[in-house]
């Protein structure tokens, strides 16, 4: 069954009519950073990148604040200019479909996944990270969410993201820059794995618990819960008779299709 969590669909403010999510104020943070690290290279001052720069085995000495502060600090370039819109654009399409905290827990793990990796490779390889990753993924989180959107071109989003999850790995191959290659594949399967997972589609094993003898129900009809499918549907339904069917967005309206075609699925 899919499951959907857009408990906060609301942005966190609004700036000359523009909805402002978490994902735009990530960009900014990101955009402060850039400017501080441009004015720390040009006045030469090195004691920053030495301790706030990811090193596996700094990190395996103690200094775990390494696993965070790795991406305080970003060097001016297109390609940061790039992640950051895909940041702002495909970050606040999945916070309108899934929600604040769901995006949030997105977000932390593509931040965390290539140290974590890299940390745990640490005794066997050493390997070094400053600025920020994961944008990327938030690309390929959106796209197994809506793998049939047409983007340039008119081609799906599913062969764009191979198209440059290809050339990305030829990139990384070619300048034999393992790092890199590993941590792009880390952050796509994460981006992946975490979207199905939000859908429902996964089913993960558990252990057999040991059967434990309850107390026998009393005897009455019982009140089934509404489904989550259903609950769905109910929220946006009454959103559209309160406001008007104009008033969905288009995460919204994608939700109520999926709510539709589930239920006539039960059906028939």
């Amino acid at each position: 069954m899919t499951r959907y969590s857009s408990h906060e669909p609301q942005p966190l403010t609004w700036l000359s009519g523009h909805a402002i999510y978490t994902a735009h104020v990530i960009v900014a943070t990101y955009a402060a950073s850039m400017i501080v690290t441009a004015l720390l290279m040009a006045l030469k001052v090195e004691a920053p990148f030495a301790w706030l720069g990811f090193a596996s085995g700094a990190v395996w000495r103690g200094e775990i604040w390494r696993l965070v502060s790795y991406a305080w600090l970003n060097a001016p370039s297109l390609w940061f200019v790039i992640d950051m819109f895909l940041l702002a654009w495909f970050g606040s399409e999945l916070e309108k479909f899934f929600g604040r905290r769901a995006f949030l827990t997105l977000f932390a793990g593509l931040y965390l996944v290539t140290p974590l990796l890299f940390t745990a490779l640490g005794p066997w390889w050493s390997t070094s990270l400053l600025g920020q990753s994961g944008a990327f993924g938030l690309f390929i989180a959106y796209v197994t969410l809506h793998p049939g959107v047409s983007f340039f071109l008119n081609l799906q989003a599913r062969w764009i993201a191979w198209i440059l999850l290809g050339i990305y790995s030829l990139i990384h191959l070619s300048r034999r820059d393992a790092a890199s290659l590993l941590s792009l594949w880390a952050t796509a399967g994460f981006a992946f794995v975490f979207v199905r997972q939000e859908q429902g589609a996964l089913s993960w094993p558990r252990l057999p618990r040991p059967a434990r003898k309850t107390a026998e129900p009393p005897t009455g009809p019982r009140i089934q819960p509404r489904d989550e499918v259903q609950q769905t549907l109910d929220r946006l339904l009454d959103k559209i008779a309160r406001d008007g069917v104009h008033s969905l967005t288009a995460a919204e309206r994608a939700q109520l299709e999926e709510a539709r075609r589930r239920l006539l699925q039960r059906r028939g």
